[in-house]
């Protein structure tokens, strides 16, 4: 059962990547990629990686997202106002693509394909272990960041604010 919703997740990946690209209107293809990060997020949530999973819609589908989106409503882009692509951009586009699907194969062809979860580390993407090491192990780097970023806002604000 897993097989096949991992391959039906990696075909609606593909094709909602591929939208990505090849979408005229700047919204469907924003659209597009909102569906390309849920269906990458269902992906992490099969191999047993659920924070990285929440993380992932939290930050990339909701908040970049709604950011992009906004960007491009801001701009109001027109099909007077858009610019015509040369074709040699086109060609290196092509060409930079075609390079990147060869090592891509490459890649794929030299690494050997191994089960990634054995009966030893079913449990590694949990949340409740990354609390244990961070909140364990990496204590003190976990205490020193947050007091480093409570700073640098404090630091923000003080500089934004007016006389």
């Amino acid at each position: 059962m897993i097989n096949y919703t991992f391959y039906l997740l990696s075909f609606l990946t593909i094709y909602a990547a591929l939208r990505v690209i090849l979408a005229r209107n700047p919204v469907i293809s924003v659209l597009h990629l909102i569906l390309t990060f849920f269906c990458l997020t269902a992906h992490y949530i099969l191999l047993n990686a659920q924070f990285v999973a929440m993380v992932n819609i939290i930050v990339y589908a909701s908040a970049i997202m709604v950011l992009f989106l906004f960007v491009i409503m801001f701009l109001n882009l027109n099909t007077e106002v858009e610019f015509t692509k040369a074709k040699g951009l086109r060609v290196a586009g092509f060409i930079a693509g075609g390079m990147l699907l060869l090592v891509l194969v490459a890649s794929i062809k030299v690494t050997a394909i191994s089960p990634v979860l054995s009966n030893n580390n079913l449990q590694i993407g949990l949340v409740s272990n990354l609390g244990k090491v961070l909140f364990g192990e990496f204590l003190f780097p976990f205490e020193a960041s947050s007091i480093l970023f409570l700073s640098a806002m404090t630091g923000a604000v003080l500089l934004a604010k007016k006389n």
